[in-house]
């Protein structure tokens, strides 16, 4: 079918920005509302907002959008941040949107929601039951987007990496790799994918297919973090056996996550793996290279 739009995306930072401009190459309008616009690029049209100021959001009552994707970022991690942006600021967004309603909404959630931690699997019909705050305030602003009268679709993204996410190899740079009996698993999607599996989503609903409410993104592979380090230290040149133990919390738990649902819907990986993620950014994006 031909795209229709525009497409509205809150919080539209790099996972917005490439998400944009896949949308534009398939002939979408992009329509990016941020805090401060100057870094967008100029396939998308902006529009300054801070989603935590209501008086601010009311040019969107005056809009009619086909899409509206929420993609906001808290900044920093503490509770009072996480919930000005995910829940007081999605229901600002809600409430301005109310007079013109789009045909759905993907709301970009995380694997935070859950709290298993014995390395098992999880899918999007496992218990959530988040232990933290962050984990806690994803899972009620998933139940506002769910709840409210635009059809919505929550998509669960796991630790995403790729340009200018690359905490793990600046960590490794330095000399500090996961301590070895760190036997937990990590959930990784690479940009270029959160960008590919929400332009899919949108492709397959105006298709006229019917979304899930929820979806897990992740990669192919949940892999231990410390094997992901051993690989990653190998390939730069480094002797893992040679470097400082880090024995830092890790935020990510022992879960392993299931995106099976994602892929019987259709969507292929770019990158379906750390080692193809990865590999791409050592070689300098020659593989592959992300929007």
């Amino acid at each position: 079918m031909m795209a229709t739009g525009p497409v509205l995306i809150v919080g539209c930072g790099d996972v917005g920005i490439a998400t944009a401009r896949l949308l534009v190459q398939s002939g979408y309008t992009v329509v990016g509302l941020r805090r401060h616009t100057a870094a967008l690029p100029g396939f998308i049209e902006p529009l300054a907002a801070d989603i935590s100021q209501p008086a601010s959001l009311q040019p969107l009552q005056q809009r009619q959008f086909s899409w509206v994707l929420v993609t906001s970022s808290a900044g920093e991690f503490s509770e009072q941040r996480y919930r000005a942006v995910y829940i007081d600021g999605l229901r600002n967004v809600l409430a301005s949107l109310r007079q013109h309603p789009p045909k759905h909404l993907l709301l970009a959630s995380s694997t935070s929601v859950y709290h298993q931690q014995d390395g098992g699997w999880v899918d999007e019909m496992s218990a959530t039951i988040p232990d933290n705050f962050a984990g806690r305030c994803q899972l009620e602003a998933e139940a506002l987007a769910i709840g409210s009268d635009i059809p919505a679709t929550v998509v669960r993204f796991a630790g995403i990496y790729g340009p200018g996410r690359l905490r793990l190899l600046s960590r490794l740079r330095q000399g500090y790799i996961v301590a070895a009996d760190n036997l937990n698993y990590s959930n990784r999607i690479h940009r270029r994918d959160c960008a590919g599996i929400l332009a899919h989503l949108i492709a397959l609903r105006q298709g006229g297919a019917t979304l899930e409410r929820h979806y897990l993104a992740v990669d192919c592979a949940p892999t231990p973090l410390r094997e992901v380090c051993e690989w990653l230290a190998q390939s730069m040149g480094l002797d893992p056996e040679n470097m400082q133990q880090d024995r830092s919390p890790l935020r990510g738990g022992n879960k392993r996550c299931s995106n099976r649902r994602l892929l019987r819907s259709g969507y292929r990986f770019v990158y379906p793996d750390y080692r193809a993620g990865f590999g791409a950014i050592l070689q300098g994006g020659a593989v592959n290279p992300a929007p």
